[in-house]
């Protein structure tokens, strides 16, 4: 599958994407800091996970976390698990994305709007995630619901802006956003519906795509075109 790496795709409203920038900085701060077992300890990482992740099975009530690993509303896990990773590779993998994509969806919406958007597309995903494994006990942690937000958004606004990805993680090409987007959204809807069980949460990634669709036309800024309409068909 594709991994993207860079896209010529040059900010038209804002100097500097700091929301994005912020949010980079954040993820790995905490991962760093609080989560990096060889750092804090396994004991102390695991209970980071069962405390601030979404736990579904919790969140319908079918189970309780001891009461020592309680340390804020359950409700609240919605926006705490998107700033927290189960490894370095899933951590780097999730801001690689956000890095490439995020910084033209902030120009688009603007600072305030694109972390309300970031957010609600997180916690759209963990509740997507919530109905479908809803006895599940294994928590939900990761930015790939708010990211698949912002990778649906990105494919509205600039389908036609080319990006260099490495395809097989080794050999870079440059194609346009529709095939290597469309690509990965396909990937995650046909693991959805197949219900791979990998470890991985599709129904929270599909979740944050549907949610970036449909929020990206309200929040972006007035006169900002979708479809990359207007767009010299020779724009890199």
């Amino acid at each position: 599958m594709f991994v993207p790496i860079y896209d010529h795709n040059p900010l038209r409203h804002l100097a500097v994407p700091w929301v994005t920038r912020a949010l980079i900085l954040v993820n790995v701060a905490v991962y760093a800091l609080l989560q990096e077992p060889r750092l804090v300890g396994e004991p102390a990482s695991e209970a980071m996970l069962a405390s601030f992740g979404v736990i579904p099975a919790v969140m319908t009530d079918l189970a309780y976390l001891p009461p020592e690993l309680v340390r804020l509303p359950t409700e609240a896990t919605l926006v705490t698990y998107m700033f927290l990773h189960a490894g370095w590779l899933h951590l780097v993998t999730n801001m690689l994305f956000l890095w490439v994509f995020g910084d033209n969806v902030e120009d688009a919406m603007g600072h305030a709007r694109f972390l309300v958007f970031y957010l609600v597309c997180g916690v759209v995903a963990g509740l997507a995630h919530v109905a479908s494994a809803p006895g599940s006990e294994i928590p939900l942690v990761g930015a790939s619901g708010a990211v698949a937000g912002c990778v649906s958004a990105y494919l509205i606004l600039h389908p036609r802006v080319k990006v260099w990805v490495l395809v097989l993680m080794r050999i870079p090409i440059r194609i346009p956003a529709a095939i290597a987007l469309g690509a990965w959204i396909v990937l995650q809807g046909v693991n959805g519906v197949l219900a791979n069980d990998d470890g991985t949460a599709w129904w929270a990634h599909i979740g944050g795509l549907i949610a970036g669709a449909v929020l990206v036309v309200p929040l972006r800024r007035p006169g900002v075109p979708l479809f990359d309409r207007g767009l010299d068909a020779g724009t890199p």
